[in-house]
């Protein structure tokens, strides 16, 4: 892992101060020329010397995102995006609990971008950190990388059950996850008169009136709180001349 060279005082060869550094405030030249620097700035210096040599400036990697941003305990691809990337870098992800893995592989593309497999079997929130051959190295400023469990469906597929036409209509779907769910219908139609509350899967009201048996086939969609989703088709069936109905959780 790079460290970071830190330097109170640059002396000429009479042990004189050219750059020195008090209280956020760096010297430069005897002349006693100052340049205000707050804590954590950089600052750059156009020609640097030892022993009459240019000093080459230190390149660090840098992170800046990811995607996807938010995967699963299984193997998963990721892109990172960044700077100064090398051919054999090396790719961890640092938990906010300071464990450490590495990346299963890691492919590069060019400088601002290495594509790495991972796989995660803790969930939680993860720092990347990227390490060129040479040693010098770069961590995203945040959490950049999200390990969770996608929406699992109780409820099975298929038909949640019938009613007849102009009844009260209540059915609920239900979908787990490690945190909050919502629901949507994304394709297809509900009967009509009925809606579906997207907090707790009720889909509930009065079937408006169908004159001919019915059925009514969706899609609904399991959303939990890191966007992650889940799919599955049901339908129902609406009958006429007959009062009947069922629900299944």
């Amino acid at each position: 892992m790079a460290g970071i060279l830190k330097v109170d005082t640059v002396q000429d060869q009479d042990g004189n101060a050219i750059i020195s550094e008090s209280a956020g405030t760096v010297t430069i030249g005897q002349s006693g020329q100052t340049v205000a620097v707050a804590s954590g700035a950089t600052l750059s210096v156009p020609t640097l010397t030892v022993n009459g040599q240019p000093v080459t400036a230190i390149t660090l990697p840098t992170v800046t995102s990811l995607n996807p941003s938010t995967i699963e305990n299984t193997q998963t691809a990721v892109t990172i995006t960044g700077t100064n990337f090398v051919n054999g870098a090396l790719v961890n992800a640092i938990a906010t609990s300071g464990a450490i893995y590495t990346a299963d592989t890691v492919s590069f593309t060019n400088s601002t971008t290495l594509s790495a497999n991972f796989t995660l079997t803790v969930d939680g929130t993860y720092y990347i950190r990227v390490e060129n051959p040479d040693g010098l190295a770069g961590r995203s400023a945040t959490a950049l990388l999200t390990v969770s469990d996608a929406p699992t469906w109780t409820t099975a597929a298929g038909s949640l059950g019938s009613v007849a036409a102009g009844s009260a209509v209540s059915f609920t779907v239900v979908a787990t996850s490690d945190s909050a769910v919502t629901y949507s219908v994304v394709s297809g139609s509900l009967p009509g008169g009925t809606s579906l509350n997207a907090s707790t899967g009720e889909i509930s009201g009065t079937e408006s009136g169908a004159t001919a048996e019915t059925v009514y086939s969706f899609t609904i969609r399991a959303t939990d709180a890191e966007s992650q989703v889940a799919d599955r088709a049901f339908s129902i069936t609406v009958t006429v001349g007959i009062n009947n109905g069922g629900q299944f959780n």
